[in-house]
């Protein structure tokens, strides 16, 4: 069906105003305004049903700054809506205006209804001509595109106050809304939504952490391909809305109700001084390449909104594929800027939340020519923002083409993948990681410099959503995505893991000891280093995604928190809790910086000290040398344990190696807290329980084991 482009309405419309952009509840009705500069006619249409007709049809007048706009009287919260927007279609020049297309609005606060690519209904351009996405397509796809709502920004946040906590203090935990509760082992009463997030937050609290790191939940889309192979995008790298949280993690109560869902979950992780920080995709959209979609910034501005390219006679008809996923925004314009900034001001101010990760970042400080430049446009315009500059920034600091770990801005903080890298590597004997692994564990002062940024600035984490799990970490060699229909060529193939001697789950006790042990080693490589941890969610109860290293396309038990292991691995969740809270109990761990052989403390005693298994200096060169130990001297922290020295052994080889020990100082004792090798609760001792050392004067660490001791008074 088509619908003819005529103004019909019997309600009352007037100019309104070109701010701010979106659609805003204002008394008597609602302001619409939407920014397009090449559009020679605006249409703005109203729903009540979102896979009936239009209700109204109404034409924008008024254009103000490039920005059309309108109020219509007597609309209010639920009421759906949507564009239609006319002018010229020349791809060549970059133009790609179809008035049959609806369009989401981009401010949009909220959508009703997921994308369905219906007889190919969501393109602009003729699939069905030899010229592809040079002729329009003149079917109309009304029905079947999401809809736009007005939201009521009302909400009843008590009293809510972020925890505001300095970087040195954060432990993340990074997880995805629906997988943390979906599998019906979580018993929550909404499974896989911002509602049943919420009753697992004391589990959270338990465990020690104060900061989760949400996987996408703006809108997002499902590519075709993936619904062809019964499959869907389940991680959520594919945005339709940057305002609008994703609707599939509401209950579905009403249009719109994710909005206030989500209000309730960072209220609630608030009260339980847990931060909100939102893994954020500005590097590219869900609509694709030429061929991809027109859903909404293609049809509405295409030359303002994306870097495009071509040759001699199609200058602009291609994309800047920056990303590998079909588009890359343009950030060279004011208007691109304006409208990420719009987005992250409002999830700041209206939604509280407490920080982003960028995914991709190294795209956001693209330049002219395509060069990254820690002084682009877009780091500018954030630092000199008063509600961004204070909030956590953290880089994914790379993209498909360029790579800039440590070369983020002094109020940025990064993904460390040379801590995941390294850390691998090391746990698993690879030689000749030494002198990379002393940089990594005293917060990597080689990647952020005494330039304003510390080791903090660095987010250290061994696994992430994007690959392997720590189980499957100690348990695969190679990468299974067969479930992704693939041929398993998706996925990297750089997984530097170690299936420990048998590929994929056994019960051979001797196997999965040693999975646990170095599992354990990984722990305390991530908690007991300068920086800022960021642990995978469920790695501390050792989930599996059988050896899927790239699980993006499972919504399924592939990806879901199966809450049964975490009762069958009680003991390791008890380590890793034990592992957090010793980190916060010594806080010699959140120095910001080390200084090697220097007597910062005034005690004789330097703040670390770097040792081989004979009390020599490491041979940091030495290939083969796999175990390496220092000295922390806690004088001086702010500490309710008073005076103390942690020595950490980390013996990566498959011997056992004597370690001789540094004298503590005087009046003080060796202790052994935690040592891997040792059985569940033995292996982890609580404050007070620690064993004195006797003889004092050397210990001996076992194959493939991490030990830390702590010097105190007898």
């Amino acid at each position: 069906m088509s619908y003819e482009l005529e103004h019909r309405t019997t309600r009352r419309v007037l100019p309104g105003k070109h701010y701010p952009i979106g659609a805003t509840q204002h008394g008597s009705g609602v302001n619409f305004a939407i920014y397009s500069q090449h559009a020679q006619e605006v249409y703005l249409l109203l729903f009540d049903d979102p896979e009936g007709d239009p209700t109204d049809v109404i034409r924008l007048v008024a254009c103000t700054r490039r920005i059309w706009h309108c109020f219509v009287e007597g609309l209010r919260p639920g009421q759906l809506y949507g564009y239609k927007i006319r002018g010229p279609y020349e791809p060549k020049r970059g133009l790609r205006f179809n008035p049959h297309k609806l369009l989401v609005d981009p401010y949009a606060r909220a959508l009703v209804g997921k994308a369905r690519n219906v007889d190919n209904l969501l393109l602009g351009y003729d699939p069905l001509s030899p010229a592809k996405d040079l002729v329009p397509d003149a079917r109309d796809n009304t029905r079947i595109v999401p809809k736009s709502v007005i939201v009521d920004d009302a909400f009843d946040w008590q009293g809510d106050e972020p925890p505001d906590l300095p970087l040195e203090k954060l432990f993340i935990y990074e997880v995805h809304v629906k997988g943390f509760t979906a599998h019906k082992s979580s018993g929550v009463r909404d499974p896989g939504t911002y509602l049943g997030f919420v009753e697992k937050i004391p589990y959270l609290k338990a465990l020690g952490v104060n900061a989760v790191e949400l996987l996408p939940l703006h809108e997002f889309c499902v590519d075709d391909f993936l619904v062809d192979r019964g499959l869907t995008n389940y991680w959520g790298y594919n945005t339709l809305g940057f305002f609008a949280p994703e609707s599939s993690f509401s209950t579905g109560a009403r249009p719109g109700c994710q909005v206030a869902e989500f209000k309730t979950l960072v209220r609630e992780l608030h009260k339980a001084g847990i931060e909100v920080i939102l893994d954020v995709v500005y590097n590219h959209t869900s609509e694709g390449s030429e061929l991809g979609p027109t859903l909404s910034l293609k049809g509405i501005d295409n030359t303002t909104y994306y870097l495009l390219t071509g040759g001699p006679y199609d200058a602009h008809r291609y994309y800047v594929n920056h990303t590998g996923c079909g588009n890359s925004l343009n950030l060279n314009n004011a208007q691109v800027i304006r409208y990420v900034m719009d987005s992250l001001r409002y999830w700041v101010e209206m939604m509280h939340v407490d920080g982003f990760r960028f995914d991709l970042a190294s795209v956001l400080g693209r330049e002219e020519g395509g060069v990254f430049d820690q002084t682009a446009s877009f780091f500018d315009a954030i630092q000199q923002d008063p509600a961004l500059s204070r909030i956590k920034l953290i880089a994914e600091p790379w993209d498909l083409g360029t790579y800039q770990v440590g070369n983020f801005p002094i109020d940025w903080s990064e993904w460390n993948g040379r801590f995941r890298d390294t850390m691998r590597k090391f746990a698993k004997g690879d030689g000749g990681q030494l002198c990379d692994l002393g940089y990594r564990l005293s917060g990597s002062a080689d990647l952020y410099r005494d330039d304003g940024r510390s080791a903090f600035n660095s987010i250290n984490f061994v696994t992430c959503h994007d690959g392997f799990t720590l189980w499957d970490l100690v348990s695969y060699n190679q990468k299974h995505n067969e479930a992704n229909q693939e041929g398993n060529r998706d996925g990297t193939d750089d997984n530097q893991s170690w299936n420990c001697g048998v590929e994929g789950e056994t019960d051979d006790p001797d196997v999965n000891r040693l999975r646990w042990q170095i599992a354990k080693n990984h722990m305390c490589h991530l908690l007991f280093s300068l920086g800022t941890p960021m642990l995978l969610g469920g790695d501390e109860f050792l989930r599996t995604q059988k050896g899927n290293n790239n699980a993006y396309c499972q919504d399924n038990e592939i990806s879901w928190f199966d809450w049964d292991l975490c009762g069958r691995n009680a003991d390791f969740v008890r380590f890793v809790r034990k592992a957090i809270a010793f980190n916060k109990r010594y806080t010699i761990l959140h120095r910001r910086k080390f200084h090697a052989g220097l007597d910062t403390n005034a005690d004789g005693v330097a703040d670390i000290s770097w040792f081989g298994s004979d009390l020599a200096a490491p041979s940091w060169q030495d290939a083969h040398l796999k175990t390496l130990c220092y000295q922390l001297d806690g004088a001086e922290e702010p500490s309710e344990v008073g005076d103390y020295l942690l020595f950490l052994m980390l013996n990566a080889d498959h011997n056992l190696h004597c370690i001789q020990l540094p004298a503590p100082k005087p009046g003080m004792r060796w202790y052994r807290v935690v040592d891997t090798s040792l059985p569940l609760g033995p292996d982890f001792l609580e404050p007070g329980e620690e064993v004195a050392l006797d003889p004092a004067d050397h210990y001996l660490a076992n194959p493939r084991s991490t030990v830390v001791l702590i010097a105190k008074r007898s």
